[in-house]
């Protein structure tokens, strides 16, 4: 599975950005998906998972409210929806793919494929 995101950019805080993940190689039917973000000099974090199937869903609490992860298994891509943006938000986003929780998972290791990553920039 080959996994390409986008839709990263500079925005002023307050502001939208939907980030796509498009997949190749694999239906993405089956997996279970999700971002995550690293900014400047930190740890990889998750930010959003989605189960296979798109009726589980899962955040972490400094995303609740203002990002939605969401998915379109017929165009094999997944898309994290972002409002409200805040400079601490500011970093590399991944989506990533994991064969082994078709449900979604918040740990990074159950994760089997990444994606580039995209760069999302909030000035205050």
């Amino acid at each position: 599975v080959q996994l390409q995101a986008s839709g990263g950019g500079s925005v002023q805080a307050g502001g939208s950005l939907r980030l796509s993940c498009v997949a190749s190689g694999h239906p993405l039917s089956s997996y279970g998906m999700g971002w995550f973000r690293q900014a400047p000099g930190k740890e990889r974090e998750f930010v959003a998972t989605i189960a296979w199937s798109g009726t589980m869903k899962n955040y972490d609490d400094s995303v609740k409210g203002r990002f939605t992860i969401s998915r379109d298994n017929a165009d094999n891509t997944v898309y994290l929806h972002m409002n409200r943006l805040k400079p601490e938000d500011t970093a590399v986003y991944y989506c990533a793919a994991s064969e082994r929780s078709p449900y979604g998972t918040t740990h990074r290791p159950n994760y089997d494929y990444w994606g580039q990553g995209t760069l999302v920039t909030v000035s205050s």
